[in-house]
C-alpha cells in the first residue's frame, strides 16, 4: 500500500499524510520555534495570566497558530488560566472540546426533539400498515 501524498496546507509541499502532523516536516520546525516563543514568553509569572490577544502582540506569533496550539493541549489551563479558543457555533471562549456548554445543550436538546419526532413518525408509519393490512384482510 502506497503513503497518501497529500500537499502541506501551509506552504504546498508535496508531502506524505502523516496522523500525527497536519504540515510538512519544514512547517513543523517552524511551528515549534513558534510554540518555544510563546512558552517562554508565558513561562514568567508575570505574563501567566496573559490574554490570547496580549500574546500575539508580545510574540508576534498568528492568532491561528496559537489557538492550534491551545486546541492541541500543548498549554495546560491550571497553568494558563486565560488560554482557551472559540466554540464551533458561537464563539464563546471555552478549555475544552469543540463546543461550550450551553450550545453542547442546545443540540442536545435538538436531538432529543429530533429523536421524538422520528419515533412519532413511525408510530404513524406502524399505525397505517396495521390499518391497511386490516383493510385488504376484511376484503377477502
Amino acid at each position: 500500500m502506497m503513503p497518501d501524498l497529500i500537499n502541506c496546507p501551509n506552504c504546498g509541499k508535496i508531502m506524505v499524510r502523516n496522523k500525527f502532523r497536519d504540515v510538512c516536516e519544514g512547517c513543523y520546525k517552524e511551528e515549534e520555534r513558534q510554540f518555544e516563543t510563546i512558552y517562554r514568553y508565558m513561562r514568567k509569572r508575570e505574563n501567566r495570566a496573559a490574554t490570547i490577544p496580549q500574546i500575539i502582540e508580545a510574540t508576534g506569533v498568528e492568532e491561528d497558530l496559537l489557538l492550534k496550539f491551545i486546541k492541541n493541549g500543548r498549554f495546560q489551563q491550571t497553568h494558563f488560566p486565560n488560554l482557551g479558543y472559540p466554540c464551533d457555533k458561537c464563539g464563546k471562549i471555552i478549555h475544552t472540546g469543540k463546543l461550550c456548554e450551553s450550545c453542547a445543550g442546545e443540540l442536545r436538546s435538538e436531538l432529543a426533539a429530533h429523536e421524538k419526532e422520528e419515533i412519532r413518525k413511525q408510530e404513524l408509519r406502524d399505525r397505517e400498515r396495521q390499518r391497511t393490512y386490516l383493510a385488504s384482510r376484511n376484503r377477502d
